[in-house]
């Protein structure tokens, strides 16, 4: 660790140092950065292109009496650092340590949880007002990236916080735009005269003494206003802003700190709104990251000394390369399949489908939304449009799935990647609720593949269907089982994997594989364990769950990587009731009705008790108990 971070115990002592030494700072803590990610995997190039933005902030703000919301969060590993938790980096991601994302019950500087994009100005500007109705006085800040700018609720909430005049800074994090040598040069000239506090000072005395010219003032005014605004729409990049009611500062270099202090110093003087646009270097600091800032995004752990590479794949592929391959393949047979992503093109394998069908493939930018009612007007002039979007992301799209897809009854596809639990990303990423959202919509289907070969079965057979479905599958690595040529599931028809008679299990998804190793462990105690995989959640296949409930002796258990409020197991239950099997014991096993938080997926599930060693537990429990209720056991079920 260098002599200057280790130095570093809260954002008072960066005010102890100067522009050089915090420069050295940055450099310190790219190492620092470097060295812990790479053995606990995390949000790389987001956090190595904020270090001197994170650095000037807590510099010249004073959290946590000042206010800091970071989009997103995953790039406020910096802001972590520079806050108290540098020591406690070895445990970022990690069960039971550090959150990759800003927690409240980790620190009194993080004031606000944020996982998704697009909600930051939103939420300052709540925290704003709240701080002005209670008399107070203190900045709040949003510092959003240029990605979720792209996202509708940042517009919504720069367009009310124009409207509200309320004090609130904005820095706009922009790490992909380019501004031309020509144009650079005026514009930060502009920058240097409109961040000086002594503009500001001057415009509003100039502006005040012509008011209180008679009959004229107000017409002068408001003539220079409109000569000011036609010049800076030739030749200030911040118009848009403006026009939305925000004083623009900038554009500024993200990485000089000589730079950025004094305009964000300047920004605390600036009356109302203001929006501050940095342009800082994705990756910056690691020339990997640099070149293959998407690759590097979001890594697991690695080697320094031999970092990985994009496009390397292991012997077994991920669930995601077998969607991608799949949906390349069937697109070549079918010139109305098109594929679309909400900025996700890497993260759902649709980058590969760009590749082979640039021109039907679609990236609509952080709007899951936009996302879902593009499709849907794809779909209603014949195009079969397969929307990938994580599980968790896809919740923000819930009323487009709703009115726009299912009203209609559109074969709009859903590809439901990083269903279930994800593992380090924690409670904002888990994909734990999409079974409870869709199940209830009426014209979706959802099937839930349980292996790469079922998925290859999955999409062909949604893509065939006349309505929406959502396909299902988890994050990782598939099983490793042969992939037969695709083919149409019969629809609504679940599969019988093994016959039993004491306990069946009907387990979908990734829980297949530990029904059927729990149901061999209690085989080889002497049961009869059956397991049955229904593949459609939705529609169930309800002669297949009459049989089970007939042919079980002591019960059933379900079991489902999903919320239990409203998933598999509910509608296993929902049958049975309205089938009169209100008598046969059920144990439902999924998430609970708690956030899961962050850790590794096997130790997740072990505490969720989704694993092997309990599903024969909990089956061994209903046998004990139906054995003892030996009439019951008995009765109609011989």
């Amino acid at each position: 660790m260098g002599k200057l971070l280790s130095a570093i115990n809260g954002p008072t002592d960066l005010k102890k140092l100067n522009t050089r030494e915090l420069t050295q700072l940055a450099a310190e803590i790219r190492s620092f950065l470097l060295e812990k990610v790479s053995r606990t995997g995390g949000h790389l190039a987001p956090n190595l292109g904020v270090v001197e933005l994170t650095i000037a902030i807590h510099t010249v703000f004073d959290s946590p009496r000042d206010e800091i919301i970071w989009d997103v969060g995953h790039q406020s590993y910096v802001h972590k650092i520079l806050t108290g938790r540098r020591d406690r980096f070895d445990s970022l991601r990690q069960y039971g340590g550090l959150s990759g994302f800003p927690k409240i019950k980790e620190s009194e500087h993080d004031v606000f949880q944020t996982g998704h994009s697009s909600t930051s100005i939103s939420a300052a500007l709540g925290l704003a007002k709240a701080r002005d109705l209670n008399g107070d006085q203190y900045h709040v800040l949003a510092v959003i990236g240029d990605g979720s700018m792209g996202g509708g609720m940042a517009f919504e909430a720069l367009n009310h916080a124009g409207d509200m005049r309320t004090n609130l800074i904005v820095i706009l994090n922009d790490n992909e735009m380019s501004i031309s040598h020509n144009v650079g040069g005026l514009a930060a000239y502009l920058g240097r005269i409109r961040t000086d506090p002594k503009y500001f000072r001057l415009k509003e005395d100039v502006q005040e003494l012509m008011r209180k010219i008679p009959a004229i003032g107000g017409k002068v005014i408001k003539s220079v206003d409109r000569f000011k605004d036609a010049v800076k729409t030739l030749i200030v990049p911040g118009m848009l802003f403006e026009e939305l009611g925000f004083t623009y500062l900038g554009p500024v270099n993200g990485h000089n700190l000589e730079a950025l202090l004094p305009v964000l110093r300047s920004s605390k003087q600036v009356r109302g709104p203001v929006l501050v646009h940095v342009i800082t270097k994705k990756g910056k600091g690691f020339s990997f990251a640099e070149a293959n800032p998407d690759f590097y995004h979001g890594v697991g752990p690695f080697d320094l000394n031999s970092p990985p590479e994009q496009g390397k794949k292991g012997s077994i592929p991920t669930y995601t390369d077998v969607f991608s391959d799949t949906i390349i393949n069937l697109a070549a047979q079918n010139k109305k399949i098109v594929a679309i992503t909400a900025a996700m093109a890497t993260g759902t394998g649709l980058d590969s489908f760009a590749e082979h069908y640039p021109e039907r493939f679609f990236d609509v930018g952080i709007a899951e939304q936009h996302a879902v009612t593009f499709a849907a007007g794809m779909a209603r002039k014949g195009f079969r449009p397969v929307v990938a979007i994580y599980s968790t992301f896809l919740q923000r799209a819930y009323d487009q799935i709703v009115h726009d897809v299912c009203l209609q009854n559109l074969p709009v596809l859903f590809a439901v990647d990083r269903a279930g639990v994800v593992g380090e990303d924690g409670e904002t990423h888990h994909g734990v609720f999409d079974l409870s959202y869709l199940r209830h919509l009426p014209q979706m289907s959802i099937i839930c593949p349980r292996d790469e070969n079922y998925l290859q079965h999955a999409l062909l057979t949604g893509l065939k269907h006349a309505g929406p479905v959502a396909v299902r599958y988890p994050r990782g690595r598939a099983l490793g089982v042969k992939r037969e040529k695709p083919c149409c599931l019969p629809w609504g028809r679940g599969e019988i994997l093994k016959p039993g008679s004491d306990v069946i299990i009907l387990a979908v998804g990734t829980m297949v594989a530990v029904a059927l190793a729990a149901a061999e462990i209690l085989e080889k105690k002497g049961f009869s364990v059956g397991v049955i995989d229904p593949i459609f959640v939705k529609p169930l296949d309800g002669k297949l769950i009459s049989k089970a409930a007939l042919s079980a002796r002591y019960g059933l258990v379900t079991l489902e990587e999903n919320a239990l409020a409203g998933g598999f197991g509910s509608a296993v239950l929902e049958y049975l009731a309205v089938n009169d099997f209100q008598h046969l014991p059920v144990k439902c096993l999924g998430i609970p009705d708690n956030f899961v938080q962050h850790g590794d997926r096997s130790l997740l599930l072990q505490d969720l008790g989704l694993t092997v060693e309990n599903t024969a537990a909990v089956c061994l429990e209903l046998l004990n108990k139906g054995k003892r209720a030996l009439p019951w056991a008995q009765s109609g079920n011989d």
